[in-house]
């Protein structure tokens, strides 16, 4: 931790309190907040917008509304519910921690933070997120709305990546918490909304803030410098061949087995390196007879990954993989984004 004067967060829970109060949106894991609505809604919600995660979260729960129809989830049915959010990993620990959930727990969430720290997928931002927000406990959940706001608040120069922090906003934060009630549930989501809706990370909108009187970025205009955020780790580049293969059958489909979506459904790709090329490929997996149909180039991002994609539509009268009718794997089928773009040269 670097030197800086802390801040009295004693300031801040009657202002923020009393703006949430007044300013909260209407969210629908905010309606009925279970531990089972709030885990799922928290595990969905990380690196996802909060627009983009309304639609999946209601359909997630009307498929699986909970946590015992979670844990007996066919794992398909599961990524399809899934699919287009990414991560994939996080659904995968959801499911494993249902499945702990049920068997030592009698399908009764846990309500100590210690028990739900032990489960798959679930670090100090969730369990304090279900701790306070479901059962009601003086927990914080420090995610990168707090860090922000607390570090504009204080002006703290440490990076928020560094794990001391974290430690120190949560000690910080969790002696000013309210006595346990609905109004921990208020405190931990007033400082989510306040770093949605004004302490924005361009352009924070410092005029309408209840804490601005209190705020030392907002008084010295250094709004700008803070979080201080940790270097940005170059991506690697990779270009990829993803082969939308046609036959009388239908369209193929395997499992990855290795690398990036490992587990995941895909049309057959390969890594592409110096010399190779689609067609090389294709006679790599015993496939020589075949018309070219169209391709087409496109982008897709991961956290520490760029793949440059080439996606080349070919029929052939056979192809060393399973293969599906067009309308069940959009339908039943679950895919990546990365893959199921491809699509979009067939339609």
């Amino acid at each position: 931790m670097q030197n800086f004067t802390p801040f009295d967060f004693h300031l801040i829970p009657a202002p923020l309190l009393s703006w949430y109060r007044a300013n909260k949106r209407s969210l629908p894991w905010r309606e009925n907040p279970t531990p089972y609505r709030v885990w799922v809604s928290e595990i969905m919600l990380q690196q996802t917008r909060v627009e983009a995660v309304k639609e999946y979260y209601q359909r997630f729960m009307q498929a699986l509304p909970d946590v015992e129809a979670l844990a007996e989830c066919e794992e398909e049915k599961l990524l399809k519910l899934w699919e287009g959010l990414g991560y994939y990993s996080r659904v995968r620990n959801l499911q494993k921690a249902a499945k702990q959930i049920v068997s030592f727990y009698g399908g009764v969430f846990p309500s100590d933070k210690q028990s739900l720290l032990s489960l798959p997928g679930i670090g100090s931002y969730t369990a304090g997120a279900i701790s306070s927000i479901a059962f009601h406990k003086p927990c914080p959940a420090v995610d990168g709305n707090v860090f922000r706001v607390a570090s504009r608040l204080e002006e703290n120069p440490t990076p928020i990546s560094r794990p001391p922090y974290r430690k120190y906003l949560e000690s910080a934060l969790e002696g000013v918490y309210p006595e346990e009630g609905i109004a921990c549930a208020e405190f931990t989501q007033s400082l989510f909304e306040l770093g949605a809706l004004v302490c924005k990370p361009h352009a924070p909108e410092c005029a309408i803030c209840p804490l601005k009187e209190v705020c030392r970025a907002y008084q010295n205009g250094t709004q700008s410098l803070y979080p201080v955020m940790p270097k940005k780790i170059e991506k690697r580049h990779e270009t990829v061949a993803v082969f939308l293969i046609e036959t009388p059958e239908g369209w193929c489909i395997r499992r990855r087995e290795e690398g990036v979506l490992k587990g995941m459904n895909e049309f057959p790709s390969a890594l592409l390196n110096e010399g190779d090329s689609p067609e090389k490929i294709l006679n790599e997996w015993g496939m020589y007879a075949f018309t070219e149909v169209k391709r087409q180039k496109y982008t897709h991002i991961f956290t520490h990954i760029r793949w440059e994609i080439i996606c080349v539509w070919v029929r052939a009268e056979s192809a060393p993989f399973d293969t599906y009718a067009l309308a069940e794997i959009e339908e039943e089928i679950s895919l990546p984004t990365a893959f199921k773009q491809c699509l979009g040269i067939v339609r």
